[in-house]
C-alpha cells in the first residue's frame, strides 16, 4: 500500500512537470482550491475573495469549471448579481479568461494604483464604464496546474482534513500533502464545529445541560456528572484534569471545559486550577415557548390576573 501511494504521488508531481510552462493571465489570478475532494468551503470563499476586489471598485473574473450541472455557477450568479463580476465556466480556463477579455477588456495591472484600491478603508464605487477586468479568481484551481497564480490558497475541512488520509481512488486526497508547501494562505472550514467539550456540572439535570451545550455546536461533547448541588472540591478538579488529558489525547486538540453557572457561584476561585484549559460559564435565562394559543405575553396577563383576584386590587 505504502507503494501504491508513493506512486500516485510521484505521478501528481511528474504531471506537474509536465504541464510546465504556466500560461500566465494578463491579470493577478487567486487560486481557491483544496488538497481533498469536496465540502472544503470553496465556493463561498471565491465569493467572499469577489467582494473583497469589489468593495475596492476592481472587476473580478470568476473562473470555474462548471461540475455538476452547475449548481455552484448558479448560486455565485444569483449572488453576485447587479455586480460587475464576470463569470467564465470551462475546462480550459486559458481559454475561457481570453474569451472574456476580448469581450469586456481587462484592466492593465498597475501595483500602485491597485494597492490603493485594495488599502482603501472606503467601499469605492466603479468609474461609469470601467468595468474591466483587473483580477482572475480561480475556483478549485489547486490542481490546474496549466495556468500561472499569484496567490494559491488551500481550503481544509475542519472536520475531516485529509479523508482517510489516501489518494484517490482509495481516499479523497487529490495530492500528497507535502503539496501545502505550495500555499501562500490555508483556511480552515467548518473550524467552528472542530472543538471537543467537556460539561462539568453539579445540578439536578445534567444531560439537559450536555443537551443545550451540543445545540450550540461542538463536533463531541462529553460529560463529568456530580451531584446536584456539589461544591468543586481539589480532588475534583484532579478527576477533570485526567478527563481533559484523555479527551486531549484522544482528539488531539485543545479541550473546552463549561460549567453552570450555579456551579461557578458556588466556588469560582477553584476553577482557576483549571488555568492550563478554556473554561467558559454557560449563562440562562427563561423563555416561554409560544404553543396552543399561549404565550409569553398571555402568562404574564394570567399571573397579573391571579395576584389582582386574589387580592383584590
Amino acid at each position: 500500500m505504502i507503494v501504491y501511494i508513493s506512486l500516485v504521488g510521484d505521478l501528481v508531481r511528474l504531471m506537474m512537470f509536465l504541464f510546465i510552462p504556466y500560461c500566465r493571465l494578463p491579470v493577478p489570478v487567486i487560486s481557491v482550491g483544496n488538497l481533498t475532494w469536496g465540502g472544503n468551503g470553496k465556493t463561498p470563499m471565491v465569493e467572499f475573495i469577489a467582494r473583497i476586489f469589489l468593495e475596492a471598485g476592481i472587476s473580478p473574473l470568476i473562473l470555474t469549471r462548471g461540475y455538476a450541472g452547475g449548481d455552484e455557477v448558479k448560486m455565485i450568479q444569483r449572488h453576485l448579481a447587479g455586480t460587475p463580476t464576470r463569470i467564465g465556466v470551462g475546462a480550459n480556463r486559458s481559454a475561457t479568461a481570453a474569451s472574456i477579455f476580448r469581450q469586456h477588456g481587462y484592466m492593465k495591472f498597475n501595483s500602485t494604483l491597485f494597492a490603493e484600491q485594495l488599502s482603501s478603508t472606503q467601499h469605492l464605487r466603479l468609474a461609469s464604464g470601467n468595468d474591466k477586468v483587473a483580477v482572475a479568481i480561480l475556483d478549485d484551481g489547486m490542481q490546474h496546474w496549466s495556468l500561472s497564480r499569484d496567490v494559491e490558497m488551500v481550503m481544509i475541512n475542519g472536520l475531516i482534513p485529509w479523508g482517510n488520509n489516501h489518494l484517490l481512488p482509495r481516499g479523497s486526497l487529490r495530492e500528497p500533502l507535502d503539496a501545502l508547501c505550495r500555499a501562500d494562505i490555508t483556511v480552515i472550514h467548518h473550524a467552528d464545529l472542530v472543538w471537543t467539550v467537556l460539561c462539568v456540572s453539579g445540578i439536578g439535570s445534567p444531560c439537559a445541560f450536555a443537551q443545550v451545550v451540543g445545540k450550540i455546536g461542538p463536533s463531541y461533547v462529553d460529560r463529568l456528572d456530580f451531584d446536584d448541588h456539589h461544591s468543586i472540591q481539589f480532588h475534583d478538579i484532579k478527576l477533570i484534569k485526567e478527563r481533559l488529558e484523555e479527551l486531549a489525547n484522544r482528539f488531539r486538540e485543545k479541550i473546552i471545559v463549561v460549567v453552570t453557572e450555579k456551579d461557578y457561584d458556588r466556588d469560582p476561585l477553584i476553577l482557576t486550577e483549571l488555568h492550563d484549559f478554556d473554561v467558559l460559564v454557560l449563562c440562562c435565562s427563561l423563555h416561554i415557548m409560544t404553543t396552543k394559543g399561549q404565550s409569553e405575553e398571555s402568562f404574564k396577563i394570567k399571573l397579573k390576573e391571579l395576584l389582582i383576584s386574589k387580592h383584590g386590587g
